[in-house]
């Protein structure tokens, strides 16, 4: 038997014995540290409780007699009373459960190398999900969670105080109640760029367990036991995501990294084949899925050489 069940079954033994001529103050003074115990008790016996009086005013509106039969012995009226109001609960639990499942089964989204999709949630949060990314959600007007299975994506989550939105990449767990911000996640690395407003970085077991507040213009990078707070500026966190207008945006960035950044987006691999030509700090903006334009940049600019094949164009001194 479920938790649920035993709970609805306890709240109707409750509302049985209540009705019973011989409920004392002793039993009241107990039925109220039971409903105090839990918030799930009190709203078990309240739904109950609710369902009986429904019942009671449709009995008046038919004109029936809501007491017992002289006839039948009190301990078969209560008895049917209490079936009467398990039916009632199984019914309730049935409902509820259901619409749990409904409501909190997650939804897969993917996108391949070079593609970006656009998600508007149900709450009306909505996604950017960047390439060769996978997450799940599970959003309703009660419940918010993403988790981040691998890639990234920026969210501009809809306020609602009541109901944190949650997301959880790795070892990690980002809280907000509204806000603009990204999750990168490679591997046991995230890496959290806030736009506006600010979200809760903490980890989601003993091992991870530093927090740390991420306000905008701030970058959080998080691996292990390990969470790095960078300050930085609102314009530079939205330069670095210029990957939402299929940009790439560098500034002093080394060559072996912006190579490591289109390697995401691109089926055909910028590989540098030297130690000198990987060091080279680039800066400027270019689109990402167009690897081969960049390539020929880096031989213009930089004199570098530039061998193309189907799947790889290597670059060297």
């Amino acid at each position: 038997m479920s938790t649920a069940t035993d709970l609805e079954q306890t709240a109707a033994t409750w509302l049985v014995r209540r009705e019973q001529p011989g409920w004392s103050d002793a039993d009241d003074a107990e039925l109220a540290r039971w409903l105090a115990s839990d918030a799930a008790n009190k709203a078990a016996y309240w739904r109950l409780e609710h369902g009986w009086q429904q019942a009671d005013r449709l009995g008046s509106r038919r004109g029936g007699d809501r007491s017992p039969p002289s006839f039948v012995p009190l301990r078969r009226y209560w008895s049917g009373l209490a079936a009467c109001l398990l039916v009632v609960a199984s019914i309730s639990i049935t409902v509820s459960l259901f619409t749990q499942r409904a409501a909190l089964t997650p939804v897969r989204i993917a996108t391949a190398i070079g593609m970006q999709r656009h998600v508007v949630l149900a709450d009306g949060s909505r996604l950017v999900v960047n390439t060769d990314s996978a997450l799940r959600t599970a959003v309703d007007r009660m419940s918010r969670t993403v988790w981040l299975d691998q890639g990234e994506a920026y969210f501009e989550v809809a306020h609602d105080a009541r109901h944190p939105f949650v997301i959880r990449a790795g070892d990690r767990r980002i809280t907000v109640l509204g806000t603009r911000f990204s999750v990168r996640r490679d591997g046991d690395a995230v890496r959290v760029s806030v736009v506006e407003g600010r979200v809760r970085v903490e980890g989601a077991g003993p091992e991870t367990g530093t927090a740390a507040i991420v306000t905008a213009g701030d970058v959080a990078v998080a691996r292990g036991a390990s969470l790095l707070v960078v300050d930085r500026s609102p314009m530079v966190v939205e330069e670095a995501l210029s990957w939402r207008t299929g940009m790439l945006t560098f500034d002093r960035t080394t060559l072996a990294d912006a190579a490591t950044e289109f390697n995401r987006y691109n089926r055909q691999k910028l590989t540098i084949a030297d130690e000198r030509a990987a060091r080279l700090r680039i800066g400027g903006s270019f689109q990402a899925t167009n690897v081969e334009a960049f390539a020929r940049l880096l031989r213009g600019a930089f004199g570098l050489q530039v061998r193309t094949s189907s799947d790889t164009i290597r670059v060297e001194s």
